[in-house]
């Protein structure tokens, strides 16, 4: 399949061991970027992405982010599904302890209920910082202005996080996407949202370039749906067995530049 434009994940895939873009990632990706355009796709909020776009220096493009429930053209929203204040506060209700962390999110704000672990650490992942708001504040000001939550991200000792996703999966379960990242995380979308749609509806209103013309690179199991869909679908060598099975092609691992020496070697 021919390659007119390439779409990656970030963490686990494009990042190296230091959570960075290593310089051949950024030298290959500005070598091809003139010829056709690259996507960034993750669970990230936009802020958590743009510091790698300039890097790359493809800020004129667009971002996939929170798995797909959000995608900008330009700096806005062209695409946006959201989880309703009302499944967050019977989330907030059931963790009436405090048992576990949860940050919520829409499009670049970022909600936490106080700056503990969980939260200082995916900061320091992430490089964007947290406002510290009550969460059912956050529940009466996005209840106000209609709107929620692009993804809500649960954080904690893995028994609590269980007992969080049982709840979850058994009265949300039909209008939720649950992902276990982590046995610590669970990263909670609307249920109609993948990377795979989000390609899509990119590929159709703003490119006009077919799904077999796209590679997309990723290792994770949100990554799988897109991986199988496209022409050509890289798995980076650390990537999840179920990820593996459905791509094209396996290159290096995320830590040893596997996107750019894919790039390298099969995008003149």
């Amino acid at each position: 399949m021919p390659h007119r434009i390439i779409f990656s994940d970030i963490d686990g895939t494009l990042l190296n061991a230091e959570r960075e873009l290593s310089e051949l990632t950024i030298s290959e990706i500005k070598r091809v970027k003139d010829t056709m355009p690259v996507v960034l796709i993750s669970s990230r909020m936009p802020s958590a992405m743009t510091h790698l776009q300039q890097q790359l220096g493809i800020t004129d493009q667009p971002l996939i982010c929170y798995n797909g429930g959000l995608i900008l053209v330009n700096q806005q929203s062209v695409h946006s599904i959201f989880i309703a204040p009302e499944v967050i506060e019977a989330l907030h209700q059931f963790n009436n302890q405090q048992k576990f962390h949860i940050s919520l999110y829409h499009n670049d704000d970022w909600y936490v209920p106080e700056l503990d672990f969980w939260a200082n650490r995916e900061a320091q992942n992430t490089k964007v910082s947290p406002v510290v708001k009550d969460t059912q504040e956050v529940i009466r000001l996005w209840k106000k202005k209609n709107i929620g939550a692009h993804k809500i991200m649960c954080m904690g000792d893995e028994k609590e996080i269980d007992l969080a996703f049982d709840f979850l999966q058994k009265n949300y379960g039909s209008t939720l996407h649950l992902y276990r990242s982590k046995p610590t995380y669970i990263e909670i979308a609307h249920k109609s949202i993948s990377k795979r749609t989000a390609i899509e509806t990119l590929l159709d209103t703003h490119f006009k370039i077919s799904l077999d013309d796209a590679v997309a690179f990723g290792d994770n199991y949100n990554d799988v749906e897109m991986i199988a869909a496209v022409g050509t679908g890289v798995a980076v060598a650390n990537a999840k067995e179920e990820t593996i099975a459905v791509a094209n092609t396996v290159t290096a691992s995320g830590k040893e530049d596997g996107v750019a020496l894919y790039i390298k070697n099969n995008i003149k």
